[in-house]
């Protein structure tokens, strides 16, 4: 079924994300490392630290310097996650003239639902950083939103949200011959890619909600963090994996909150 396309495919993901990875390590050590890293908020001092990330004057270029700073974090961590479904959709339509089209489009959608996603996350915290800003208190007692965070991201493990789009995320097979009917070919490679990432996105929003807490630019938190999500996704015990981790974070935010409460 495959021909002479067997083995190029998953070499070549692998080579992009390597280089992916590459280029967000070389941003983040440069001068606009600030447009990936919008603070730590367990470590959260003066609102103008706060709101270090948000210059003044432009507003056009450092928007599309988050957004494309977001959609390069999203590339390096969650595509190496949806790899079995990209290969499977590929052993489908490898007979297609269109098929590297209609594999970039399923890419494409997948991107579009997290970087949508992004956007409403960058908006709230841009709006976050607004309020604490105005607030002394908020400005001193920033820890509250990592504690709060963690919280959250810990309770969602334990959610049958979690699972039900987890599920859907571990199946991949299945949910390509569900989304894919071979006609329609491209409006429906976009469309399935979109979904998938909407699934994606309904399970792993909260703990990519923690790289707004230890920094959405420390690479080293990235590569954890996708890792995580990977093997949840992808691994056989994976499923296993969620209950544990949601109590780690739960744990994580109570020393928090104990740490936050011990500097006041």
């Amino acid at each position: 079924m495959d021909g002479n396309h067997t083995s190029w495919f998953l070499p070549l993901m692998g080579l992009l994300t390597a280089l992916a990875w590459l280029t967000l390590f070389i941003w983040a050590e440069s001068p606009y490392g600030r447009y990936l890293d919008h603070g730590d908020w367990t470590r959260i001092g003066l609102a103008a630290s706060i709101c270090a990330a948000f210059p003044e004057g432009e507003i056009l270029v450092p928007l599309l310097l988050y957004v494309g700073g977001w959609a390069l974090m999203v590339a390096t961590m969650m595509l190496p996650s949806t790899l079995p479904l990209l290969e499977i959709f590929r052993r489908l339509t490898n007979r297609r003239a269109d098929r590297h089209m209609l594999l970039s489009l399923v890419i494409f959608g997948y991107l579009a639902a997290w970087t949508l996603f992004g956007l409403v996350v960058h908006g709230f915290d841009w709006a976050l950083h607004e309020v604490v800003a105005d607030s002394a208190w908020f400005t001193f007692n920033g820890w509250i939103f990592g504690v709060a965070v963690f919280a959250v991201a810990g309770a969602f493990q334990f959610s049958r949200l979690k699972y039900v789009c987890l599920d859907r995320c571990r199946t991949p097979l299945g949910f390509v011959m569900e989304h894919w009917r071979g006609h329609r070919q491209h409006w429906q490679s976009l469309r399935l890619g979109l979904r998938h990432g909407l699934f994606c996105v309904g399970c792993c929003w909260a703990l990519m909600l923690l790289m707004f807490v230890v920094g959405t630019g420390s690479v080293g938190w990235m590569l954890l963090l996708g890792a995580i999500m990977a093997v949840e996704k992808n691994m056989p015990w994976g499923r296993h994996l969620s209950a544990p981790l949601g109590i780690a974070l739960i744990l994580g935010s109570a020393a928090l909150a104990v740490d936050g409460i011990g500097l006041v």
